[in-house]
């Protein structure tokens, strides 16, 4: 009974650390979030970070799992709901929910903006290659096994089409008219995704 309460209060510690990195690191950024403030926030102990993360980075490495893989989730919920024979409707079901997804704060922040030098470029692309890119190229690779896309080295193009598509999202949330941006970047992107199709 002892040791099922300490799980308990683990996984209570746990979730509580996470929550108040989610929504610090979402609204000031990793650089500008301090140990301190992330301890403070979930009503826990200096010590309590230290022993389930090992620091700011650990948790913030968490946090950036747990907002990437609900992300994911997300998205290939929207692609499978479309019709599974139509390529391109799954195509723009993927891009319109990602883009959607993007103009979250802690997307943008968490995993846009900071991950990639929290992280350092390499294991940044291997993270995206568990996610994001895995889903792009799942898709691509569909397509092409379907003749619907020329031959192309479909790793190569996933992460091509992954960086449009990034880029796309920063274009959005740095815009003086986000709405308008919207639009823009979706046709653009889609533009480049049927030039794909044969």
């Amino acid at each position: 009974m002892q040791r099922r309460s300490q799980e308990d209060r683990s996984r209570s510690t746990r979730a509580a650390l996470e929550r108040a990195g989610r929504d610090l690191f979402a609204e000031r950024g990793f650089a500008n979030t301090s140990a301190e403030q992330l301890v403070s926030a979930a009503g826990v102990t200096r010590g309590a970070l230290h022993h389930h993360y090992g620091d700011k980075r650990g948790l913030f490495l968490a946090v950036l799992e747990q907002v990437e893989t609900e992300a994911t989730a997300e998205i290939a919920r929207a692609v499978a709901a479309v019709d599974p024979d139509d390529v391109l409707a799954g195509m723009t079901a993927g891009l319109t929910c990602f883009l959607d997804i993007c103009a979250r704060p802690e997307m943008l922040r968490i995993v846009l903006m900071d991950a990639p030098t929290v992280l350092g470029w390499p294991a940044f692309r291997e993270f995206e290659s568990r996610h994001g890119l895995g889903l792009i190229t799942g898709e691509l690779q569909r397509a092409t096994d379907a003749g619907l896309v020329a031959a192309a080295p479909v790793p190569v193009l996933a992460q091509l089409l992954l960086s449009a598509i990034t880029e796309a999202s920063l274009i959005v949330a740095h815009s003086a008219d986000p709405a308008t941006a919207r639009v823009e970047t979706q046709q653009s992107l889609l533009l480049l995704i049927t030039g794909l199709l044969r």
